[in-house]
């Protein structure tokens, strides 16, 4: 199976924590590597949680566009929240339901004691199919 990875250039790069953002395997699944609140040199933006779930969906649309896709291309989803308790995971429905609806993508949610950078409270990352539009 042949395999292309990119990383968009309006991401941080992610080559120096180990990993790319979008990999596209025979032309039409495309992974999304965990996207969290990452600006421009990788460091997370905020502390609130809310602000870092909104800037992990939204480098996550980012990931997708630079594959040619958007989040009604999204099949499957997987999140991670730092401490999970029912309060985060309001946030999190309530984001997910604002690009979603009444029908997301298949998710597993995972309650984690620590992500990758200490400062990251959320993670989310995606498999997505690229298909016609027409």
């Amino acid at each position: 199976m042949s395999h292309t990875i990119t990383n968009p250039g309006t991401l941080h790069d992610p080559t120096g924590f180990g990993y790319s953002h979008v990999a596209r395997a025979s032309g039409d699944l495309v992974f999304i590597a965990g996207q969290y609140a990452s600006g421009g040199d990788g460091h997370v933006t905020s502390p609130d949680f809310a602000a870092q779930v909104d800037r992990a969906l939204e480098n996550l649309g980012t990931a997708l566009a630079s594959a040619g896709l958007g989040y009604e291309d999204v099949f499957q989803l997987r999140t991670y929240i730092v401490d999970h308790d029912a309060a985060k995971l309001q946030v999190v429905l309530e984001r997910l339901g604002r690009i979603w609806g009444d029908t997301p993508p298949v998710q597993t949610l995972l309650g984690v004691a620590a992500l990758a950078l200490p400062e990251m409270l959320f993670e989310i990352d995606a498999i997505a199919v690229a298909r016609d539009h027409s």
